[in-house]
């Protein structure tokens, strides 16, 4: 009877222990920062455009993220004016009215620019086409050789380079303008580093092993972070 008090209150208080730690759970509307990434990394991760986690999160000009920050994935809704009136009524009038005004004044849009002129990133025949598998289904898979060149499908700055994102081997992200992207993943032998600026046609990286263990380039456009068919702004092969 006593080992059995003895274990009862050990569970006890194992239970005790754990129902006091910190639940480590993410809300499916907001992102914590992991080591190694970078506002392009999480937002081609959820699709989103880096101009709107920007806003919506108020970074300014979207450098100064950190581990352990919490980014918000979807616009912030306004104060409604009763709840502005209240965290403000040992305050005048007009300041309350502005607090209002501010708080549901609605964020810019993104502008809209002009897409760049493009060209193929390797030379090869497309294998898997737009949103088909195997591959992440958001660009186009294009057959090659180990090692052959990759190249900047237009001019623009790296602003990822790694191996972090799931699905896409190592991959590298240029921005071309507050608009266009494009991905080049399942590369090997990185030839470019994050902050660089590339001219169209520069060799950014080698094509390495994508699925199936075949060498392939995973290439993809994105317009406001929304994936996009790259053959609607190539030429035809």
């Amino acid at each position: 009877m006593l080992k059995r008090a003895y274990i009862m209150i050990g569970m006890s208080l194992l239970l005790a222990a754990c129902s006091s730690q910190p639940k480590w759970y993410e809300d499916p509307d907001t992102h914590i920062v992991r080591s190694g990434e970078t506002l392009y990394s999480i937002a081609f991760r959820y699709g989103k455009s880096p101009e709107e986690l920007t806003r919506w999160n108020r970074l300014g000009d979207g450098s100064l993220i950190y581990p352990g920050q919490v980014l918000r994935l979807v616009p912030p809704t306004g104060s409604s004016p009763r709840a502005s009136t209240r965290t403000t009524s040992t305050r005048s009038t007009s300041t309350r009215s502005t607090s209002t005004r501010q708080a549901t004044t609605p964020l810019p849009k993104i502008p809209a620019q002009p897409s760049p002129q493009w060209r193929w990133p390797t030379s090869g025949r497309i294998d898997v086409e737009f949103g088909e598998k195997p591959g992440p289904g958001t660009g186009v898979l294009i057959d090659g050789k180990t090692g052959q060149p990759v190249v900047a499908a237009a001019a623009g700055r790296v602003v990822y380079a790694g191996s972090g994102l799931i699905g896409y081997g190592q991959l590298i992200i240029l921005k071309h303008n507050e608009t266009y992207l494009s991905a080049y993943g399942y590369t090997s032998s990185l030839l470019v580093k994050e902050g660089q600026e590339v001219k169209k046609g520069q060799r950014i990286a080698t094509m390495g092993e994508g699925p199936e263990r075949k060498p392939r380039l995973h290439f993809e456009i994105r317009r406001n972070g929304k994936p996009v068919n790259p053959r609607q702004y190539l030429s035809a092969r």
